[in-house]
């Protein structure tokens, strides 16, 4: 029998989004959309240009839980050592002791992470896929839970450099925040009058209480049919005149996950066509690759998206 999830779970994202509320003004959707990469246990890309407020978006999520937070500030110069850790001389004893990096936190913001070269970038593979860091020989397992949220500028602005593939395929979801509405953004203006609203964000859940609700989003049924649906937008992808690249396997798996948290964030224990609908565009179109006629004809991977989604069907 179908029905719903438990309300402590629910209740709880709930007051996680009423506090990042207060600090992001008129993006709800934006809100929904980090929760369901929370539930999900996906790292979350967020693209824009400076100064809309996704650093500010990613600190706030932090201070909502009660979990390490660290932040890396991605520059040219930063090498995968300042990211991942090295181990310390000690010349007292001749000793070497391994210092860890930011890496070994719960949540990690990479801000501006393509502002650092691609090897510094390639550092974060292992860790987004496996939640464990390889240094000198020795495997180190990261924190649980372990979320990358990262920022990044447009391609186009002067100093930065495009994420490899194998990188942004270990995102979960990519979202843009765009500006706020005019009424919003006078809010903005105003709500800082005294002091910054993030000093006011409370914390809601804990690492263990992320946990519980990870492990009850992935007891949502998803049924077969729901499956061969996302495996048929799979193919659609590959298939697809205006693109070199597909979606992988670990882009359906991922998106299996989402649809599941959604449907847990919607308060229903089971997942329905629209969660693939609603989410897909956001989880898949940053893995795809545009062939060269494509990419120097405007076309944009979310429209291709959109266009499968439309010409594929539901039923098997």
């Amino acid at each position: 029998m179908l029905g719903s999830v438990s309300t402590q779970g629910r209740e709880k994202l709930l007051q996680l989004k009423a506090q990042l509320e207060k600090v992001i003004l008129g993006k709800s959707d934006v809100i929904d959309r980090l929760l369901v990469a929370l539930v999900s246990g996906s790292h979350l890309l967020m693209e824009d240009v400076p100064g809309v407020g996704k650093t500010t978006l990613a600190k706030a999520l932090a201070r909502t839980i009660a979990c390490d937070f660290k932040r890396a500030q991605f520059t040219p110069d930063l090498l995968p050592t300042d990211i991942l850790g090295s181990s310390v001389y000690s010349p007292r004893d001749g000793t070497f002791t391994f210092k860890q990096g930011p890496i070994f936190t719960n949540v990690l913001l990479a801000d501006e992470i393509n502002r650092a070269s691609p090897r510094t970038q390639s550092a974060l593979l292992e860790a987004m896929s496996e939640r464990q860091v390889s240094i000198e020989g020795v495997t180190h397992a990261l924190p649980a839970p372990f979320l990358v949220i990262a920022t990044q500028n447009p391609i186009e602005f002067h100093g930065t450099y495009p994420l490899p593939e194998a990188q942004l395929d270990r995102f979960g979801m990519r979202i843009n925040l765009g500006h706020p509405a005019p009424e919003h953004e006078v809010e903005v203006l105003y709500s800082q009058f005294h002091h910054h609203p993030i000093d006011d964000v409370k914390p809601v859940l804990d690492g263990p209480g992320i946990l519980a609700i990870q492990a009850e989003a992935r007891a949502v049924r998803v049924d077969r049919h729901l499956g061969q649906y996302l495996i048929k937008i799979a193919d659609a992808s590959r298939k697809h005149p205006s693109l070199k690249m597909g979606c992988s396997t670990r882009g359906m798996l991922s998106l299996f996950r989402i649809i599941q948290a959604r449907a847990y964030r919607e308060g229903r224990d089971y997942a329905i066509p629209e969660d693939v609908k609603a989410e897909a565009t956001h989880a898949l179109a940053h893995r795809l690759g545009l062939d060269t006629k494509a990419k120097y004809s405007g076309v944009k991977k979310e429209d291709i998206v959109r266009e499968i989604l439309e010409a594929t069907s539901v039923g098997v």
